[in-house]
């Protein structure tokens, strides 16, 4: 058995191209993270506010039912703050953060969503990054056109040389992805701290980014010998 030449030989040419597919789609998910905070004279009061404000916040999340995807609770942290002027050990204060992170896949409570979680007290809302689901569509589309891409350019190619394509040798997926996430920071306002419960704050309009796909592939073919 013969092995073929990695370069192509006179008697079997080879082509290589690169083939590249560039799409929009809408996102799929808007991703929000939420950063609750406490601070206390003693570490026990931090931790019990830090405690009713979580369960505030994930009390609320979960009201969404299944508009919020997944849920998940991030890094806690409580630290204790020590007196500049004190000697020892002496602490002057504590500080405590937890941190959520959801992802909705119904854009239409979003803004509702967001404001009334900007409304609780000491936390912060960042967000939302519009990403795309892993076995999205659109992913396989872009690959399927890459590769469709890098078919018509070989063609092309082998057109201009007065013959045709003979066989693939290799195709290599070089790069896939989508764009970078926008993201989209509110925290609590004086326009929401004049709202109360009987009156929740307007919902924010928030319009959803489209996502940029990108898929790239090179190929290798042999082509049938031309008649220079």
């Amino acid at each position: 058995m013969t092995t073929p030449h990695p370069y192509g030989t006179p008697g079997a040419p080879h082509l290589a191209v690169r083939g590249e597919a560039h799409l929009e789609t809408a996102p799929d998910l808007a991703r929000i993270a939420v950063t609750l905070s406490a601070r206390g004279r003693d570490r026990r009061t931090t931790l019990d506010d830090l405690t009713r404000r979580n369960a505030q916040a994930l009390d609320l999340l979960k009201s969404y039912g299944d508009a919020v995807e997944h849920l998940e609770t991030g890094t806690l942290t409580v630290t204790p703050e020590p007196s500049p002027h004190g000697r020892g050990e002496r602490i002057r204060a504590h500080h405590g953060t937890v941190h959520l992170t959801a992802d909705l896949g119904d854009f239409t409570v979003l803004g509702a969503l967001v404001t009334r979680l900007a409304d609780l007290d000491l936390t912060r809302v960042d967000g939302p990054w519009w990403i795309l689901r892993p076995d999205s569509p659109a992913h396989r589309e872009a690959r399927w056109q890459a590769v469709h891409d890098a078919v018509r350019r070989a063609r092309e190619y082998a057109e201009a040389l007065g013959t045709t394509l003979a066989a693939l040798v290799e195709l290599t997926d070089t790069g896939t992805g989508t764009g970078h996430p926008d993201p989209f920071a509110r925290t609590r306002s004086t326009a929401f701290a004049a709202a109360t419960e009987d009156a929740p704050p307007p919902p924010l309009d928030l319009e959803p980014r489209r996502q940029h796909v990108h898929a790239e592939v090179d190929a290798r073919f042999t082509l049938q010998p031309p008649r220079l």
